[in-house]
């Protein structure tokens, strides 16, 4: 039975959260493999919204199995946060099952974080200030704590304490805050390893013999593909791998495995934060796109910078991933157009590029290229095959679908479970 790896084609929040969702009940394992609680899905069942951070969407599925990987970074207070809402809600979570390899987002690593954003002034990434990128620095400094070191006070100790010694000489002389204690670290965190151990698990042992007993995985990526930290748009980017090389990374299933490769695709193009983004709109479209499509951070709140779509991008998501199919959301949000411009080309110093260029300065000077494409007024919320689609709303998915290099698989039309039109099936 088949690997997938489902991830975001675009700068993230492009609907990976009701994607994994609609996939969930012909799955038997759903794994988050990067990223923590920078990550935001909202998925609807029926009249219900869930709004999930740090946990695979999966959890919303009762046939699933949902996984925290070994390269999702926890903050075990968001974590049990979480938790509780869905608990409180009548969602059972007793099956989640957490990688004791998982880095543990200490209280020194959220401080570190929001102190050097501050100290950077205008030149800030745009950090969600939640911990995240200091714990993949400690993680690769060889400084970082690890779930199951919850479970040697020896070892959890000196592991706190030798981080901190070079934290606190920042803190206090770089930044002027007060040195952070480590007893008090060690005591808050040793005060989580009773209520997380029924979750810990050898989870690449169960992965893999899962999948050798024709069990079906699915891989869910947080962010997007040019949030990448190798292959996005640096230095705006998260600090991990949310591109389908990062699915065996940071679950420890080996590629061969995997069978399929889901990119979700948004029908225009939105990113949080800081950094180049071609064919954002500063206009009236740019708030009409915002309005409809209700962009706002699921996790930080802050209003999606919106644009219209751009082909150049999806190539490269395509070419980076291996991908093998699109799920086209919020086709419904473009509704009402005359005619809806499609980013095929940049122009860079008075040339046209059809593919994203290396050069980071190139990409900041790029201009887009659009074509008009005929818009359409009817609802489409309600159709149920692509038939259904009024014959420019078809045509609009054809064209975004030769330009963007692999098949559009499935078409949101709505931001509800039911509301997805299916023309290939994922498995």
């Amino acid at each position: 039975m088949p690997a997938l790896v489902l991830l975001g084609a675009q700068w993230g929040d492009e609907g990976k959260g009701k994607a994994t969702d609609l996939l969930g009940g012909s799955v038997d394992y759903v794994v988050r493999y990067q990223g923590g609680n920078n990550a935001g899905h909202t998925v609807v069942v029926g009249d219900q919204k869930y709004a999930l951070h740090l946990l695979p969407s999966g959890i919303l599925t009762p046939e699933c199995t949902p996984v925290i990987g070994n390269g999702v970074v926890v903050d075990p207070s968001v974590l049990f946060s979480e938790l509780n809402g869905l608990n409180e809600r009548g969602v059972d979570t007793s099956k989640l099952l957490i990688s004791g390899n998982a880095h543990i987002i200490t209280p020194y690593n959220v401080t570190v974080d929001k102190v050097t954003e501050r100290f950077l002034g205008k030149r800030k990434i745009g950090t969600t200030g939640r911990g995240i990128g200091p714990t993949y620095a400690d993680k690769i400094n060889r400084v970082g704590i690890r779930i199951q070191d919850l479970y040697d006070e020896s070892i959890l100790t000196q592991k706190v304490e030798a981080a901190l010694e070079v934290k606190n000489q920042l803190l206090t002389k770089l930044y002027n805050r007060r040195a952070i204690e480590a007893g008090q670290v060690v005591e808050e965190l040793l005060g989580y390893a009773d209520r997380l151990k029924p979750y810990v698990a050898d989870t690449v042992l169960i992965l893999n013999q899962a999948l050798e007993q024709d069990k079906v995985v699915l891989f869910e990526g947080g962010q997007g593909t040019l949030l990448d930290i190798d292959h996005g748009t640096y230095p705006f980017v998260t600090s991990s791998n949310p591109t389908a090389g990062g699915a065996c990374t940071g679950s420890g299933v080996g590629p061969t495995k995997i069978s399929r490769v889901i990119g979700i695709l948004k029908a225009y193009t939105t990113r949080v934060g800081s950094g180049p983004f071609p064919t954002e709109l500063l206009d009236e479209d740019g708030e009409a796109l915002r309005r409809i499509g209700g962009e706002r951070g699921v996790t930080t709140g802050r209003d999606r910078r919106c644009g219209w779509f751009d082909a150049v991008i999806a190539r490269y998501a395509t070419r980076v991933n291996g991908l093998t199919d699109f799920f086209l959301t919020k086709l419904d949000v473009l509704t009402g157009w005359e005619e809806i411009p499609v980013c095929v080309a940049y122009e860079i110093d008075g040339k046209r590029v059809e593919e994203l260029p290396y050069s980071q300065t190139d990409f900041h000077h790029a201009k887009p290229i659009y074509e008009n494409l005929p818009g359409w007024s009817e609802d489409i919320t309600k159709a149920k095959s692509f038939s259904d689609l009024p014959k420019n709303a078809q045509a609009y998915v054809k064209a975004l679908e030769d330009m963007s290099g692999a098949q559009i698989s499935a078409i949101g039309v709505g931001p509800g479970r039911d509301e997805t039109i299916e023309i290939n099936s994922f498995i």
